[in-house]
């Protein structure tokens, strides 16, 4: 006779396998496109207190950080003007990290996918989820180089 948990319990497995794939892809992505990946409170703090400027992408599992978010962050580099470090801490993961993460963001409330551009450890723009959900990679590309244009050197 069956278990009548049986069939959840496959599913269940099948889906937790599904999902550590889809985000150690995500993970690797992002890596790839030149990102350091900030995975512990103290990782976080020694990378946001660098003198200079540095651009935090807040990863995250949602089709919007897939299709719009990972893309940005990997094309809107490629400009003159550009933050010194790129770094990336993953919604939802590595709680403790981005929770470290968020508190360099003052006023802004939680929110993944997001990007944060800090100067000398300062937090001087902020491109949140409402302004990524819905809009196209294109347009999220150009709101961080306008950041960059403001805040960065040119390389």
């Amino acid at each position: 006779m069956k278990n009548k948990w049986e069939g959840h319990l496959t599913m269940s497995m099948d889906f937790n396998i599904l999902m550590n794939d889809y985000i150690e892809q995500a993970r690797k992505e992002i890596v790839a496109a030149g990102y350091e990946e900030l995975r512990t409170p103290e990782e976080v703090d020694e990378a946001l207190q660098r003198k200079g400027t540095t651009l935090v992408m807040i990863n995250s599992t949602c089709g919007c950080a897939g299709g719009i978010a990972r893309p940005a962050a990997k094309y809107a580099i490629d400009y003159d003007k550009r933050p010194d470090y790129l770094v990336t801490v993953f919604a939802g993961q590595d709680k403790e990290a981005t929770l470290q993460a968020r508190s360099y963001f003052d006023d802004y409330p939680p929110s993944s996918p997001s990007f944060a551009l800090l100067k000398d450890g300062k937090l001087v723009g902020m491109v949140e989820r409402h302004e990524i959900e819905g809009h196209s990679p294109v347009s999220v590309i150009e709101r961080l180089q306008e950041l960059f244009e403001q805040h960065c050197d040119e390389v």
